[in-house]
């Protein structure tokens, strides 16, 4: 049986188009993040999704605490904004698998399975075909990670009641990561966009929905978290909150990136 893979659309641009290269970065990226000695018990991430050269510095501070709990993390649940294509709802690709420079991911079989029997989930290979906001994020957790199977959703119109039950209907046990991937600002000016995301983040950690698409560009799926986090107690953490003005660009406009990690109690 041949299986359909999803062929990256960004490598070369958001990221190495080379495996050596990319695997290179990412490896780089993961070592300078600091360490953490959060508690066990992670299961949500917010992380941005620009250019590696942009984001990738905070990106990374969300991966590194994927180090311990790779052994037991089995399933990632990532969800990010449909940038190119407007549609209602939620959408899975038409596909088995996510390619990139350093290979294959397969898509989780029961996962899909449920999440294509929800209001409001449906399939769009076009939605997913030239889409950043996932498919960036799929080497840095191949990197963290090694093995894993993906349920990949992209995210139109969408309310957080309709996106906080696919979350529930997928949340899984130990064994299933939620990753969220969202931007903050755009191109606001340094010092405005440094204090619109320091309200952002406050709101992410006071689990207050809903954002506007003005204060994240993956409010949508942010928003269906933090609904789903608020309702099962999830204890929020900033991990860093930085702009490209901070990382590779400079200070007329800027985008703004977060990363934020959610526990569960013991």
């Amino acid at each position: 049986m041949r299986l359909e893979v999803r062929a990256p659309a960004v490598a070369g641009s958001f990221y190495p188009g080379d495996a050596a290269k990319l695997r290179r970065e990412v490896d780089e990226l993961l070592a300078e993040a600091p360490e953490r000695g959060g508690p066990d018990g992670l299961k949500a991430l917010i992380v941005p999704h620009a250019g590696y050269v942009y984001s990738g510095p905070v990106a990374a501070t969300a991966y590194k605490l994927l180090g311990r709990a790779a052994a037991r993390i089995r399933r990632v649940v990532l969800l990010g904004p449909a940038h190119r294509v407007a549609f209602a709802g939620l959408a899975l690709p038409a596909c088995d698998a996510l390619a990139t420079p350093l290979g294959t991911v397969p898509l989780d079989r029961d996962g899909v399975a449920t999440a294509r029997a929800l209001p409001g989930v449906l399939e769009s290979a076009r939605a997913h075909a030239q889409e950043h906001s996932l498919e960036v994020q799929v080497p840095f957790l191949q990197r963290a990670l090694g093995e894993f199977a993906l349920v990949p959703l992209c995210v139109g119109d969408a309310g957080p009641d309709e996106v906080a039950a696919v979350l529930a209907a997928l949340w899984g046990g130990e064994e299933t990561l939620v990753l969220i991937s969202s931007d903050l600002s755009h191109y606001l000016p340094y010092a405005l966009a440094r204090a619109t995301d320091e309200q952002t983040a406050a709101a992410i950690l006071a689990k207050r929905a809903p954002l506007a698409p003005e204060q994240a560009c993956g409010a949508y799926p942010v928003n269906g978290l933090l609904r789903e986090a608020a309702r099962r107690g999830l204890r929020g953490e900033l991990l860093d909150l930085r702009n490209s003005g901070d990382t590779a660009g400079d200070k007329r406009q800027v985008v703004g990136y977060g990363a934020f990690a959610f526990y569960e109690s013991n």
